[in-house]
């Protein structure tokens, strides 16, 4: 199997990838949100979305 970051043969200790930096190139791709899935539908309104996440106030 080749590391999917840089082809080299890939490491038992790392696997699927061939040392811990490009486990971390890979990482941080994840976590940019390189890998993310294209959708057909256009994102939800945004002040929608914002208002279920704020805490509702409350009168006592």
């Amino acid at each position: 199997m080749s590391c999917p970051i840089c082809k080299n043969d890939s490491a038992a200790r790392y696997r699927p990838f061939c040392s811990k930096r490009c486990a971390d190139i890979d990482l941080g791709r994840w976590m940019r949100g390189s890998y993310a899935i294209p959708a057909d539908e256009p994102p939800a309104d945004a002040d929608a979305q914002e208002a279920d996440i704020r805490p509702r106030e409350t009168r006592h």
